[in-house]
């Protein structure tokens, strides 16, 4: 009999590498995994014991990887954007149990992420500013309803999300951004302004709120438009340069949401599942930078 081979424990020799291929470190790893653990003991407690199980607890068939195996390959497709077929090779899987292995650890990571879709409440003592912005995705040409997920913006099919994130400060003191929210997909051709009004954001009266001209109309701090065929004046413009010093943080943290390709890749997956992954790839995100 072969021995399993610890392909986690195998990358973890080489540190390096190991964010190279994840894009979290191995400490964030543990901890992700020891949270995972958990959780993953009641919800497999839960699929064995449910009333329509025909089969025998001990019955079916078994994972051949590890937990921290399948939490590894979920990290690796998300930061690598492989296909199927590689992580097979990779794992020592049958391709057709890749999805198998993946599903139920991205449900779970989602729920030890938190990051929420809608009615996002934040409590004013924890945060300094409020940053909005839409994130498109290119996708593969849909079979139905082409027209809906075109985007004249980016001359391409899309899926959409509103990303929210807040500048807070952590326990030492230092100023991060971290994302708070991620709204639900919508359609490529959808307004941003649209998505904002839907989303049924909570935010604390008295924090400034900032997005680009997308969202005149909202109620945040946008930057000032020149009116048609005239100019803006020197302290106009200057109020757009400060705007856009301050909105440049969540741009920033969109980029670095899309250092996991999967997100910055044209996606090829399922279209329902693409918030579940937007939303576990912020937590990253979070996990790391936020």
């Amino acid at each position: 009999m072969k021995n399993k081979i610890n392909h986690t424990k195998r990358l973890k020799s080489n540190p390096h590498q190991f964010r190279r291929l994840t894009g979290i470190t191995i400490d964030k790893f543990d901890k992700i995994y020891q949270e995972l653990r958990s959780k993953y003991e009641d919800y497999n407690y839960e699929r064995l014991n449910r009333r329509d199980r025909k089969r025998k607890i001990g019955g079916g068939n078994k994972f051949k990887l590890s937990l921290e195996d399948r939490l590894l390959m979920i990290l690796i497709y998300y930061r690598t954007y492989v296909s199927y077929a590689f992580l097979s090779f990779l794992f020592g899987i049958d391709e057709s149990n890749v999805k198998r292995n993946k599903e139920p650890i991205e449900k779970l990571l989602s729920g030890i992420f938190r990051i929420p879709e809608k009615k996002v409440q934040m409590s004013k003592d924890e945060i300094m500013e409020i940053f909005f912005d839409g994130m498109e995705q290119h996708i593969q040409r849909p079979r139905k309803e082409q027209r809906k997920w075109y985007s004249g913006k980016k001359k391409r099919h899309t899926i959409k999300h509103q990303v929210m994130a807040a500048k807070v400060r952590d326990k030492k003191g230092k100023e991060r951004v971290r994302i708070k929210g991620v709204s639900p997909s919508y359609y490529g051709k959808t307004h941003d302004k649209k998505i904002y009004d839907k989303s049924k954001t909570m935010e604390p009266s008295g924090v400034p709120k900032y997005g680009d001209s997308a969202y005149i109309g909202t109620g945040m701090i946008v930057p000032k438009k020149k009116p048609r065929g005239g100019k803006l004046t020197e302290e106009e413009k200057e109020c757009n340069r400060i705007h856009a010093s301050l909105r440049i943080r969540i741009e920033h943290a969109i980029g670095k949401m899309k250092i996991w390709r999967i997100l910055s890749e044209r996606y090829r997956n399922r279209l329902k599942d693409h918030t579940i992954i937007v939303k576990n790839v912020a937590g990253l995100h979070n996990l790391m930078y936020g």
